[in-house]
């Protein structure tokens, strides 16, 4: 996939033209995913190369001064973009001067000028530009072909990143799958941690998640996917693990202000620093709890081991 950071510094476009797409969409769920997907069809009918315009950052935190912590950030945005088969990314600072311009000056400069839309495909609820004019209705008035993708139900709840937030935050990993349409993932880079883990024989590949949404606090059987370098849909390997999400009760010291989020993959061994982990998360084993000694602590922590093994393989058999 193509990524440009600015529609000044765009490639050159396609005889075809592109099919545009615009959005946050935080999450990449079911609503995202018939987007992408309507984008992609239509796309290769039409001989145009797939494109989605995104933004580096929420919008929110220019025209609120706050923003929602993301399910996705833009690096795992993009993963999941080529993932639906999208060939062209633009992610946009949202800044005062983007803020600011109308969405008429967007179209003629960005979509049509920069990017040489030939069509749209957009969410029932898409809106982009000052006052957010620039709706499907809008696009259609001013002649351009535009494919309006209507809202995803999900046990007779439409699909929202802000709902999958709600579930995510409370643990309820079966509902935020439900629409996410897959499992609830987070993604990563392995930073060096105090080692404490390898010292009790479970090594940890401590998770730099640059503030990306996660379950709440404990202990979660997982699987581990490591990316290949550079922003590619492959995955290089995969493993089992336990993720601990919490503040390290069992130590003695000052708590994190953040809670950490390490993880025990099973039957591996090896340097993965400064590689990226893509985390799913398939069950909760159980809440973060205090333990009076580290042997304690040990013991229960190969407990957790041979419980996520039991789950992973449950859950290796239902997809079967």
């Amino acid at each position: 996939m193509i990524e440009s950071q600015s529609y000044l510094d765009l490639p050159p476009t396609p005889a075809g033209g592109t099919v545009i797409s615009i959005g946050v969409f935080d999450g990449v769920h079911l609503g995202h995913q018939a987007i992408l997907a309507a984008n992609v069809s239509q796309a290769r009918k039409r001989g145009a190369r797939s494109t989605v315009v995104t933004f580096a950052a929420h919008p929110k935190t220019i025209l609120l001064g706050h923003a929602p912590r993301t399910l996705t950030t833009l690096d795992h945005r993009l993963e999941l973009f080529e993932r639906a088969g999208i060939e062209h990314s633009l992610a946009l600072v949202f800044d005062d001067n983007l803020r600011r311009m109308s969405a008429r000056d967007f179209l003629e400069t960005v979509l049509l000028g920069g990017l040489g839309a030939c069509s749209f495909v957009l969410g029932f609820d898409s809106k982009f530009g000052a006052e957010r004019e620039g709706t499907p209705a809008w696009l259609r008035e001013a002649g351009h072909e535009v494919q309006v993708v209507q809202k995803v139900m999900a046990h007779e709840r439409a699909v929202s990143s802000t709902a999958i937030r709600e579930a995510v935050e409370l643990g309820d990993l079966n509902g935020a799958a439900s629409m996410l349409g897959r499992r609830p993932s987070v993604l990563g880079r392995v930073v060096r941690g105090a080692g404490l883990g390898r010292k009790l024989g479970f090594p940890t590949a401590n998770m730099d998640l640059q503030h990306e949404l996660h379950p709440p606090p404990g202990v979660w059987a997982v699987r581990a996917h490591r990316l290949a370098k550079g922003h590619s849909a492959k995955v290089d390997s995969s493993w089992n693990g336990v993720c601990n999400i919490g503040y390290r009760p069992t130590l003695d010291g000052t708590p994190p202000a953040q809670p950490l989020v390490e993880v025990h993959l099973l039957d591996f061994e090896g340097d993965l620093y400064g590689q990226r982990l893509e985390i799913e998360f398939f069950e909760g084993l159980r809440g973060e709890q205090r333990f009076d000694s580290l042997e304690a602590l040990t013991a229960q922590i190969g407990r957790d081991a041979a419980e996520a093994r039991a789950v992973l393989a449950r859950a290796a058999g239902a997809r079967d």
